[in-house]
């Protein structure tokens, strides 16, 4: 039994992050999300040194937001929490009626 709060929608989609390291170099990389709700996600393929409680920002298509780094694996996997002064990046409307952006309605349009 799942006791998360937050619905989550298990869909890999390419994003962009950029911050500043742990070593305060400046960095950009497009990675990939998953696991995703309307308050956090996980990044997979993440090549840059990061922290726990770091900055970064995510840019899904047109959307930005700045999240905070709450884990990071050795494996290049990090859960990330959105902001609360962030309108949410990945706001998929996942209340009682789940309903999703346009980004993610034309996933499989072909």
């Amino acid at each position: 039994m799942d006791r998360r709060k937050e619905r989550r929608l298990n869909l890999e989609l390419p994003v962009r992050i950029w911050g500043v390291d742990r070593l305060a170099r400046p960095f950009a990389e497009i990675v990939r999300v998953r696991n995703i709700s309307n308050g956090g996600a996980v990044l997979i393929g993440v090549r840059s040194k990061l922290h726990t409680g770091e900055l970064l920002d995510v840019q899904l298509g047109s959307s930005r937001a700045e999240f905070r780094v709450v884990w990071m694996s050795l494996s290049g996997e990090a859960g990330i929490q959105a902001l609360a002064a962030e309108h949410p990046a990945f706001d998929m409307g996942l209340g009682p009626e789940i309903g999703l952006p346009k980004v993610f309605e034309m996933v499989g349009t072909g």
